[in-house]
């Protein structure tokens, strides 16, 4: 025997037009009160107070040329230090540094000091390369190692 259930189950429904009446409603009340700030243009920058010097540039301040030249083969033909000639000694490459920069070294600050830019041919070998970076950056004085020139770039190598 079938026991019948004669009542109804009732359906709870809830009225979503109020609730997306309100939603509406806060959404134009947010975008009309929201106020885009235009930040273009408003940089803070600070910039250097302009010196009373008459701005003349030191020659080491600039970048050292040192050019590298090589033979067919690689070997080293020629080194020339802004445009001066010293041949193939690696030691005139370090008193022709130490003339223009001096015995100080580098400066304390890394973005400051002497720079020197290392122009060689394509085909130069690579010992001749270190064996002036070498030269230009320091050399040794009993047990100290003095400093010369710490800021060295590369040109692209000529073919």
């Amino acid at each position: 025997m079938k026991v019948r259930n004669k009542q109804e189950e009732l359906k709870h429904e809830v009225n979503m037009t109020s609730m997306i009446d309100i939603v509406f409603l806060l959404l134009v009340f947010f975008v009309m009160t929201f106020k885009i700030v235009e930040l273009e243009g408003d940089f803070s920058v600070r910039m250097p107070l302009a010196s009373n010097s008459t701005g003349v540039v030191d020659d080491t301040e600039l970048p050292l040329k040192l050019r590298l030249r090589a033979n067919d083969q690689g070997e080293l033909v020629s080194i020339a230090m802004n445009e001066v000639q010293l041949g193939t000694d690696f030691a005139a490459l370090q008193n022709t540094v130490i003339g223009l920069v001096g015995n100080a070294g580098p400066s304390e600050n890394a973005e400051e000091g002497p720079e020197v830019e290392i122009d060689t041919d394509f085909n130069l070998r690579y010992e001749h390369v270190i064996e002036a970076i070498t030269a230009v950056s320091g050399y040794k004085e009993g047990d100290q190692t003095v400093p010369l020139i710490e800021r060295i770039k590369f040109a692209k190598p000529r073919r």
